[in-house]
């Protein structure tokens, strides 16, 4: 969509204040936005318990082997690198509604067809893997079109509180999902469970279709190339002196967290010899981490501002995850159990404030492009992290890996503290867009 004449293309221009609104519009936004967060609850609540039972299938219905469960986690991943950058390209020529809606009834058909090829007996790796594939690419078009979307729904002065209110909703349902994802496996068996799931993307289905916000219709493309988009995206978010500090320290958190994701369970169970079950407990506790900090974003943002906050949040915990490889048998056990809940904190104030700016500050045509941008480059080092943690856990060992991953995730954060965002309170309320992405 072209920027009009009339207007200046250094950014969007800003919603009315909720005060200015008339009520019923101000009711009509909250009843909207009620119905995506539904939506959400729905989706991350699925999308929790489908990353426990799709490998549960591989496991106890075809005896995966570590290396066939391994790569079904690659296949679901492979979507960020494959499709990355052209899904924005593709998500801003459409309407986001529409996407979303899309991805679900994809999550839906393919949730609903594993299950009756297990029944039939057609079931294998290969279709697993395909599987897995098809549900990455239905999560990165609906995550892209779903950060673009949100605000359509609330102006930008709340963009904060409804980031903080989706984090919420993700961070509960990661505490919840691998434990009711057990529960379903235990009861109904792997297929079964996913074959619920297919019915939570289904019922996100209706709740996005009764949804009244009015979403205007992307310019058409004419002879626009999706080469051309792409290189938007990528000019704008690169361009972007803001954008680009916030890309290159999410891709070194990224980096340096997935790899202690990567060696955390080898490390409780070989290393400090907890059983599966404790495993999982020790686990769980770190997203009560996420889930505090999601409630407690929206006043921290007021009190401290929401420049400062994005860099503090992560220079303040990151250093509690030097307590992970302290870790051992009886109270120190404790100390894995702060360092994963604070870091995890950490993590989710991060992203709340970064997310809502990078809302706030993108022109609303290039909201696709930008998102799938920052995705493809922060998203994209997560399998080189895979390796490089099995690299140095056999060459050095899994605590000493540990040691490696923890500290270098302590310092990430001086990417942003060397950085003319240091002396911010608040973001730049109108920085400028690059004249690449804004001419078009």
């Amino acid at each position: 969509m072209s920027v009009p004449a009339a207007e200046p293309a250094s950014a969007p221009v800003s919603p009315p204040s909720p005060a200015a609104e008339p009520a019923a519009l101000v009711r009509t936004r909250r009843r909207d936005f009620r119905l995506f967060m539904s939506s959400h609850i729905c989706n991350e609540l699925g999308n929790s318990i489908t990353y426990v039972a799709l490998p549960l299938m591989a496991v106890l219905t075809l005896h995966a082997s570590a290396m066939e469960v391994g790569l079904l986690a690659a296949a679901e991943q492979a979507a960020f690198l494959l499709l990355g950058l052209p899904a924005g390209a593709w998500v801003d020529r459409m309407r986001r509604r529409s996407v979303m809606i899309a991805a679900d009834l994809a999550r839906t058909v393919l949730l609903t067809g594993l299950p009756l090829a297990y029944l039939s007996g057609l079931h294998s790796m290969p279709l697993l893997y395909a599987v897995a594939l098809l549900l990455g690419c239905a999560r990165l078009f609906g995550d892209v079109a779903d950060q673009s979307y949100l605000p359509t729904l609330v102006g930008e002065s709340t963009l904060i509180g409804g980031n903080s209110k989706l984090e919420t909703v993700r961070s509960a349902a990661e505490f919840s999902g691998p434990g009711v994802a057990g529960f379903l496996v235990q009861l109904f068996g792997p297929a079964g469970t996913l074959a619920g799931q297919a019915a939570t993307s289904l019922a996100s289905v209706v709740l996005l279709g009764r949804i009244r916000a009015r979403e205007e219709r992307p310019a058409p493309a004419g002879r626009r190339h999706l080469l051309r988009d792409i290189r938007e995206g990528l000019g704008y978010v690169l361009g972007h002196r803001v954008l680009r500090l916030i890309a290159l320290n999410t891709a070194s958190v990224n980096l340096f967290l997935s790899g202690v994701m990567a060696v955390e369970v080898l490390f409780l169970t070989r290393t400090v010899g907890l059983a599966p079950a404790a495993v999982g407990w020790v686990l769980t506790t770190a997203t009560v981490g996420s889930l505090l900090a999601a409630v407690a974003t929206e006043r921290l943002t007021r009190a401290v501002g929401a420049a400062r906050l994005t860099w503090l949040s992560l220079l303040v915990t990151m250093p509690f995850g030097l307590l992970l490889p302290l870790a051992g048998n009886g109270w120190r056990l404790a100390l894995f159990v702060l360092g994963s809940l604070v870091q995890s904190a950490g993590v989710t104030v991060y992203n709340i404030c970064q997310v809502a700016y990078r809302q706030t500050v993108c022109p609303p045509h290039l909201l696709g492009r930008m998102t799938a941008t920052m995705r493809f480059l922060v998203w994209g080092v997560l399998p080189v992290s895979g390796v490089l943690a099995g690299v140095l856990g056999e060459v050095f060992g899994v605590r000493a890996a540990l040691w490696l991953f923890t500290a270098a995730l302590s310092a990430a954060p001086l990417v942003l503290v060397c950085s003319p965002l240091r002396r911010m309170r608040e973001f730049e309320e109108q920085p400028a867009v690059p004249a690449e992405a804004a001419a078009q």
